[in-house]
């Protein structure tokens, strides 16, 4: 390892252990878990093997689980009224 790589390891390790950046991503965390629980919840009641399995495994800060939980839930559950 370089000098170089040293320097830039250090300020790494300085900069993550900012109280803001460690306070940004618990909420992150917390914010991601609360939103795969409830889409995972929907994809399990829907019966829903696809959509569990990818949203178990992809990470997307919930972005993937809310277009699920808005979009898609309510589409089986829209065609199942009416059939």
């Amino acid at each position: 390892m370089t000098e170089k790589d040293l320097q830039e390891i250090t300020q790494f390790l300085q900069w993550m252990e900012n109280p803001w950046i460690i306070s940004l991503f618990i909420a992150l965390t917390i914010w991601a878990l609360v939103w795969k629980g409830i889409a995972l919840w929907k994809a399990a009641e829907n019966g829903s093997k696809p959509w569990f399995v990818a949203l178990l495994i992809v990470n997307t800060l919930g972005i993937l689980e809310i277009i699920y939980i808005f979009y898609f839930s309510k589409k089986k559950s829209l065609l199942e009224e009416r059939g």
